[in-house]
């Protein structure tokens, strides 16, 4: 099989799809690996580190995506990017269609397969290419918050975990999975007072065990969000419904109540973030204020750090990037539940429930 890798495009989006190492282990299975020139090097891995891996280098985007019968990247393809592809490519990427009403009217007319790293699950419900990037955002998020707390841009003027007679600042973090827990991790370790609120009482009883009385847990009830997120300094959103809109548990009149110059991360704003007030930003342009409270909302948090993301990344993926190129994407997916659950849409038709009622389209389920 032919694979594309091309160079993401989005703003200050560094990482890459595939290092060299990843394409040499296709190259050696027998695949052809095209590589848009420079891709790489915000990762770090240069045009010549693919050609000793036995990659080629394409003579720009459009040769690549006229080659290429998989398409691998690591977000969602810019508008831009759309007339590129063809009926019958297949597309593996980051999607979150469900916040991106045109771009999934895009890929329905470009009549793609196009299979969603964040909704492809294993039988136990984990989500293994989400994981380590939500990892890294979870964890960036407190650093995020921390920064943008500081008088300098624009906060509170607080230090996160406060000096000896001064108390610490209070980071509140809506949701305890993976992005939750690793944000927990962080702010812990910086000497914050952290509140986790969470659906799953065990995922709670589990976080309290492990920290020892360290942080606060919470069951979620709107009441209870709303007081918690009013006395928060940090509130770091973290909720995940896989594939679907995030829900909205902070209302504008809570965020019109926060104290002046407190901050909101929500890391679910690729997914329509579940801070009523938030929005999409960039790294150019990462925040912007509402009542007095900071708004962060970049959504590809993890590209600031893009040597560790793009390794972390084809850590994860190049086991599915074998299996659709080797055996064929429609094959793999027929043999593989946790592909077949990646695929968001179908040569036309939209196959996840969660983007579907989300642009009010007709879901046709996989057959």
């Amino acid at each position: 099989m032919i694979i594309g890798i091309p160079k993401e495009i989005k703003d200050h989006e560094y990482r890459v799809s595939l290092t060299p190492d990843g394409a040499r282990t296709l190259v050696g299975l027998g695949h052809r690996v095209l590589v848009e020139p420079s891709a790489g090097d915000g990762s770090g891995f240069p045009d010549e580190e693919y050609r000793k891996a036995g990659a080629q280098i394409a003579r720009d985007k459009a040769h690549l995506f006229a080659e290429a019968e998989l398409i691998v990247k690591v977000k969602e393809p810019l508008l831009e990017e759309c007339p590129l592809f063809r009926p019958q490519q297949t597309l593996f990427t980051y999607l979150h269609l469900a916040s991106l009403p045109q771009l999934t009217k895009a890929l329905l007319d470009a009549r793609v397969l196009a299979i969603a790293y964040e909704t492809t699950a294993l039988a136990d419900g984990s989500l293994p290419m989400l994981k380590p990037m939500s990892e890294i955002a979870g964890r960036m998020a407190v650093q995020i918050g921390a920064h943008y707390l500081e008088g300098l841009h624009g906060g509170r003027g607080l230090l996160l975990g406060g000096v000896a007679g001064v108390a610490p600042a209070h980071v509140v973090i809506l949701g305890a999975g993976v992005v939750g827990s690793a944000a927990t991790q962080i702010a812990v370790g910086m000497g914050a007072r952290v509140t986790v609120i969470n659906l799953d009482l065990e995922r709670l009883r589990a976080l309290d065990a492990l920290y020892r009385g360290r942080i606060v847990t919470l069951a979620p009830n709107q009441w209870a969000i709303d007081q918690t997120v009013l006395d928060a300094d940090l509130v770091i959103g973290a909720v995940l419904v896989p594939g679907a809109k995030a829900p909205k548990l902070v209302s504008r009149a809570v965020v019109s109540g926060m104290k002046p110059g407190s901050v909101i991360v929500d890391v679910a704003v690729d997914q329509g973030g579940c801070v009523e007030t938030i929005r999409p930003t960039t790294h150019s342009d990462p925040v912007y204020k509402v009542d007095g409270v900071l708004h962060y909302g970049v959504p590809n948090m993890p590209g600031i750090v893009p040597r560790t993301s793009t390794l972390a990344l084809t850590n994860a993926t190049l086991p599915f990037i074998v299996r659709l190129s080797s055996e064929g994407a429609e094959r793999a997916i027929r043999s593989d539940p946790a592909l077949a659950k990646g695929v968001n849409l179908a040569y036309g038709t939209v196959t996840h429930r969660g983007v579907a009622e989300a642009h009010g389209l007709r879901f046709e389920p996989l057959t």
